[in-house]
């Protein structure tokens, strides 16, 4: 539903009059040409090169070469857009979250493997990504709601992490201590990659560091217990016999 033009104090600082005439005019062609999402988009971009604070309509506006009535057409003011902004941001999250738990293939440490590679790919590959997601944590320790949202998203995440893990350990608590462990080793992935100079040969020899010590270890030690889990087991079942 389009919205009267408004414009509050936090958008920009001062109060907007509803465009008139050709101002008028002008503003209902953009708006017609241009969806939330245009918006949404810019002000992602915004973020990426300078955090929130750098989302502003007016710069917005020039960027998208409209005139910034048709701004309220979409948004009420400059926090609506922000807070859509980050909806946005946390519902393509948990979709790719639940795409990737309905994934996975018989072999539980290829599955954990595909897992650390999209991690790493929704963050580093994506430099956009990731630089919004940390503007966004910036920004969660100055306000409550965007805390809760992201503890919201990190607790679906590391559900999934462990969930896959269980497949490798079938020990709920071994399974949710490296869930955690991956996580922030990710996490620690992403602000490295977020440096300058950083490239595909130190995406490289991170993912292989978390690769070997916190999935293909684990799983072989995993592997080492049931073996001789197994072995106790036929040894007593013989002695149990004889």
């Amino acid at each position: 539903m389009t919205r009267h033009p408004k414009r509050s104090p936090a958008a920009q600082g001062a109060t907007s009059p509803r465009p008139a005439g050709t101002a008028r005019r002008a503003a209902l062609g953009d708006a017609a040409r241009l969806g939330p999402d245009d918006w949404l988009d810019a002000a992602h971009a915004a973020v990426v090169a300078g955090g929130f604070e750098n989302v502003r309509v007016l710069s917005l506006a020039q960027t998208l070469g409209i005139t910034r009535g048709s701004f309220y057409w979409h948004f009420a003011d400059h926090a609506e857009l922000v807070a859509a902004l980050i909806d946005r941001w946390r519902r393509r999250e948990l979709e790719a979250d639940q795409a990737l738990a309905a994934a996975g293939g018989a072999d539980p440490v290829d599955d954990l493997l595909a897992l650390l590679d999209a991690a790493l790919d929704r963050g580093g590959a994506d430099m956009a990504n990731l630089r919004f997601e940390l503007a966004l944590r910036a920004l969660g320790r100055q306000d409550p709601a965007v805390a809760g949202m992201l503890a919201e998203v990190d607790a679906v995440r590391l559900r999934l992490i462990a969930a896959k893990f269980q497949r490798v350990t079938a020990e709920t608590g071994v399974a949710r201590d490296l869930a955690a462990l991956l996580y922030v080793a990710v996490a620690g992935a992403h602000q490295a990659l977020a440096r300058p100079g950083s490239d595909g040969a130190i995406a490289a020899y991170l993912r292989g560091v978390i690769a070997e010590h916190l999935i293909r270890g684990p799983a072989r030690a995993s592997a080492l217990r049931r073996d001789a889990a197994g072995t106790r087991a036929r040894t007593g079942a013989r002695g149990a016999v004889s």
